[in-house]
């Protein structure tokens, strides 16, 4: 995947903790920790759009839904 240059600006203590991280071999360089919280963001705000989406659904009408059709015959079902 290509990649392209920003620049960010972060508060002193952002940044003194950002290179602590890095000190600490936990992240290779600065632009590393941030791609990575940037992408763990960006995710949970996507998972949560899905929650929030999913609430709206009416629980017993998805259940009717999926069980339709499953009290057919099911000998016309191929043999796997």
């Amino acid at each position: 995947m290509s990649k392209a240059k920003i620049a960010i600006t972060l508060d002193q203590n952002s940044i003194r903790r950002l290179d602590h991280l890095v000190h600490e071999h936990i992240f290779t360089n600065r632009s590393q920790a941030i791609q990575e919280a940037v992408n763990e963001k960006i995710g949970r705000l996507e998972r949560n759009r899905l929650v929030k989406e999913c609430a709206k659904l009416d629980p017993d009408f998805e259940k009717a839904m999926s069980e339709e059709g499953l009290s057919e015959d099911l000998s016309g079902w191929p043999k796997y």
